[in-house]
């Protein structure tokens, strides 16, 4: 059986309770919530430029080349911003706990493409080295949440 304890008096009252039965205080009840989930990268295969054939992309995109079952999905990076994130209303959607809902955000500033984390808990890599924020150039690697993309800009 389990038990809340009150928090003004420290009593431990049944788990159906909604008052404690000494104090008479409101017991506050945990509920249930969405986690993120804690994801360590590995070192991979050590080498940066992995083959990737012409994928017939034109102009910025990022590419999937790791996680969840989606390897050579490709996303345009066009826009002046993209969120990226496990929320469907990111314009990068990556489903997966270890993803942030709004985990970072590519811009596009005259040709000059940068990509910001937005506090997520497993942070963003460029080219395995986590970053804040980071200008990207045709070729590197991105890694969010348990996802390695390339970025390329042809």
């Amino acid at each position: 059986m389990s038990h809340v304890y009150c928090q003004e008096c420290g009593f431990q009252n049944p788990e159906s309770a909604n008052y404690c039965s000494r104090c008479g205080a409101l017991l506050v009840k945990d509920a249930p919530g969405e986690a993120t989930q804690t994801f360590t990268p590995d070192e991979g295969d050590g080498s940066p430029e992995a083959v990737l054939e012409d994928l017939g992309v034109k102009g910025p995109a990022l590419v999937v080349r790791s996680g969840g079952g989606r390897a050579g999905e490709t996303f345009s990076a066009e826009a002046a911003e993209t969120t990226i994130g496990r929320s469907p209303e990111c314009g990068i959607f990556l489903d997966d706990v270890t993803v942030s809902r709004k985990h970072a955000v590519l811009t596009n500033a005259n040709g000059t493409f940068r990509i910001e984390d937005q506090g997520s808990l497993n942070g963003t890599f460029v080219n395995r080295r986590r970053v804040e924020a980071a200008e990207l150039e045709d070729g590197d690697e991105l890694q969010i949440g348990k996802y390695r993309l390339t970025f390329l800009n042809r």
